[in-house]
């Protein structure tokens, strides 16, 4: 499949992942949410692994996970842990800020990936590139303009600081999957397998936590979209990671695509949520939106 391709089709399930997550955190507990999602994932490649020792050959090629040294589980491990902690400031923040406000936030991830791809991967932005990233910013301004009139004041909200938080990690998270796969030549069933497993193992002892009550917490309801949340990232993650194999596929450029997710998430917290202020947000994320075109021609 064409990695541009591919990308724009992670794209669209990572929309309906952001809209499933909203739904199933929405005044919710978001400790269980996580640990029940990444469970969800975690099984299905352990399915999956159980097939391939119990049967060899039964799987497609694009499903198999090669063996792996303890310092290459360990490298995976690392993959695991910044995702948590990427996860946690994101799953806090959209449970409490508007899906509307949330994913256009997210989209400007590619500004924070564009600067790594540059200082790290010696990635240079081109002429268009950096117009992108100044559309973003600009755009991103007028989004905290409609924020305040929600009473969502970026600079003292501390949810969005959590959604900064997650934004951070998550590009530094893109950076890594690109060494990963790129650099050390990891198969994508390999990354995405244990990187599920290892993530249920962080937080595990998190759930635990809560069910002992070792904390104030909110309470806990059980809603099927916890499951897709899962179902929605493995097949996004999928195709994500099989664009990054190909060797013509920027890290930044892949990023700025993926974000096309904005879309999906935006439209359905309107349509969904019945969350307020759309037509005002409307040209703030068209113009995120238009930074990422941009950064993509250049």
């Amino acid at each position: 499949m064409n990695w541009i391709i591919a990308v724009l089709l992670s794209a669209f399930f990572l929309g309906i992942y952001d809209l499933c997550t909203k739904h199933a955190v929405r005044a919710n507990a978001v400790t269980p949410v996580l640990f029940f999602s990444t469970l969800t994932g975690a099984t299905v490649w352990t399915s999956l692994l159980l097939i391939q020792f119990l049967h060899p050959g039964w799987l497609p090629h694009s499903l198999v996970t090669d063996p792996l040294t303890g310092k290459q589980h360990l490298q995976l491990m690392l993959k695991s842990s910044i995702v948590a902690v990427s996860w946690v400031g994101t799953y806090f923040a959209l449970k409490h800020l508007p899906l509307s406000l949330g994913a256009p936030i997210r989209a400007t991830s590619p500004l924070f990936t564009l600067l790594g791809a540059v200082l790290i991967l010696g990635e240079r932005p081109t002429l268009l590139e950096t117009v992108g990233v100044l559309t973003t910013l600009a755009s991103f301004v007028g989004l905290s303009l409609v924020g305040a009139r929600e009473g969502v004041h970026f600079h003292r909200n501390q949810w969005f600081w959590f959604l900064v938080v997650g934004i951070l990690f998550g590009a530094v998270s893109s950076l890594y999957d690109k060494y990963l796969l790129g650099t050390l030549k990891f198969s994508v069933p390999t990354v995405q397998c244990w990187f599920s497993i290892y993530l249920v193992m962080f937080f595990a002892p998190f759930a635990l936590g809560w069910k002992l009550r070792l904390w104030p917490r909110h309470e806990f309801h059980w809603r099927w979209s916890i499951p897709f949340i899962a179902l929605a990232l493995l097949v996004a993650d999928y195709l994500y990671f099989s664009a990054l194999q190909n060797p013509h596929a920027l890290v930044s450029v892949v990023m700025s695509l993926r974000r096309g997710s904005t879309l999906v998430a935006f439209a359905g917290g309107l349509y969904f949520f019945h969350e307020a202020n759309g037509w005002r947000k409307l040209p703030a994320v068209i113009g995120i939106l238009l930074g990422i075109v941009l950064t993509l021609l250049g």
